[in-house]
C-alpha cells in the first residue's frame, strides 16, 4: 500500500503525462486546452449561456468570454441572443467545429478514452471510483475554506 507521499508523487506524474499528451494533441489542432475543454463541453451539451459553460468548465465568466473570443475568431463557436430573453446569450460550437471534431476527434472525452484503451473495465471503474472520491473530499474541504497560501508554513 502507497503512503500518502506516494499518492501525492503518483498523482503529480500522472497529471504531468495527461497534460503533455493533451498538449500535444492540442497544438496539432491549434487549439489550448481551455479552448478544447469549452469546445467539448458545447459540442456534447448543445449551446449554453457563458454562465452555465463556465460552471461546466470550472472557470470564471470572464475567463470563459475571452475563450469564446477567440474560438469565435477561429470560426468554432458563435454567439447567440436568445428568443426568448434578448439579455441572455447562447455560445454554440459552429459547422467547422463539426467538421474539425469529425476530422480531428477534438472531442477531449473521446482522446481520453483513447488513451484509457489499454487498461481494463475493471481497473477504469476503480480509478474513476478513487478519483471522484478524492474529488468529493476536495470539494469538502474547499466549501470549508481555502488555507491561507499567501504565507509560508
Amino acid at each position: 500500500m502507497e503512503g500518502q507521499n506516494d499518492i501525492l508523487m503518483i498523482y503529480l506524474r500522472v497529471s504531468q503525462r495527461m497534460s503533455r499528451l493533451f498538449r500535444c494533441h492540442l497544438e496539432k489542432l491549434r487549439l489550448t486546452f481551455p479552448q478544447a475543454l469549452a469546445l467539448n463541453v458545447l459540442g456534447e451539451e448543445g449551446p449554453l449561456p457563458i454562465s452555465v459553460l463556465a460552471e461546466r468548465t470550472g472557470s470564471a465568466n470572464s475567463t470563459v468570454s475571452g475563450i469564446v473570443d477567440r474560438l469565435e475568431r477561429l470560426g468554432l463557436a458563435r454567439r447567440e441572443r436568445s428568443g426568448l430573453d434578448r439579455r441572455v446569450v447562447y455560445v454554440a460550437v459552429t459547422e467547422q467545429y463539426q467538421r474539425l471534431r469529425e476530422q480531428s476527434q477534438t472531442d477531449v472525452a473521446s482522446y481520453f478514452d483513447s488513451v484509457l484503451t489499454a487498461m481494463g473495465e475493471e481497473d477504469r471503474h476503480r480509478v474513476a471510483d478513487a478519483l471522484l472520491r478524492l474529488d468529493r473530499l476536495l470539494a469538502d474541504q474547499e466549501a470549508q475554506g481555502l488555507p491561507d497560501c499567501s504565507s509560508p508554513s
